[in-house]
């Protein structure tokens, strides 16, 4: 699998949301939480964020992102890299 991984600048331009307001979904369980890349640096898996943004657009409630999310997150656990 081709991992591409989008810093937050990146994140907030594809999904239009300012950085408080994506922040207050990853808290809340509607969007994933950032993985650390480095010692002060995180980033989104690219196929995460893409989605997450699927979902919305389908007009997912808020239920089912939080499931997404909550599958999305033990995805990472389970791959193979």
């Amino acid at each position: 699998m081709d991992i591409r991984m989008l810093r937050l600048g990146d994140v907030l331009a594809k999904t239009g949301l300012s950085r408080t307001a994506m922040y207050d979904d990853a808290a809340v369980g509607l969007f994933t939480k950032p993985v650390k890349i480095g010692a002060r640096a995180a980033a989104w898996p690219a196929h995460e964020v893409d989605a997450v943004l699927r979902a919305r657009l389908s007009g997912k409630s808020n239920e089912q992102l939080r499931a997404l999310v909550r599958s999305l997150h033990a995805a990472r656990i389970d791959d193979d890299l």
